[in-house]
């Protein structure tokens, strides 16, 4: 059964697109922790990051470069922070979130609420620095 992942890749579920190519996809968090929380994935399904190709994996984290350095000069704040955790959908993903401090980052932390029409501003504001 494909992932809500592929799904979103293959349009069947819609997502706040940031950018895409290829072998990447890059997309609004839905509960994220800060705005301009993104998630990066391969399309081609995978459950585990370390299982990824060798160029996969190096792609992947070169497009999560250019997805962070938009997503730095959009949103304000001291450095996009990474995470990958893996476990809340099997389709492997890193986690890019504009932080001010560590503790922003923490998964615990309340996830924010943003109206559909928040969140197209927020992908538009990333989207301009690409």
């Amino acid at each position: 059964m494909a992932s809500i992942f592929s799904k979103i890749v293959r349009g069947e579920i819609p997502s706040y697109k940031i950018a895409e190519d290829d072998n990447y996809y890059a997309f609004l968090d839905i509960n994220p922790l800060t705005q301009g929380h993104t998630l990066v994935i391969p399309k081609q399904e995978t459950d585990y990051l370390f299982d990824i190709e060798d160029d996969l994996i190096s792609g992947l984290m070169v497009f999560s470069k250019k997805i962070a350095r938009a997503i730095d000069k959009a949103i304000p704040c001291k450095r996009v922070g990474v995470a990958v955790l893996g476990l809340e959908v099997p389709h492997a993903h890193i986690h890019l979130i504009p932080i001010q401090s560590e503790a922003d980052i923490s998964f615990s932390n309340p996830k924010l609420k943003f109206t559909p029409e928040e969140f197209e501003e927020i992908a538009e504001k990333i989207k301009k620095e690409l």
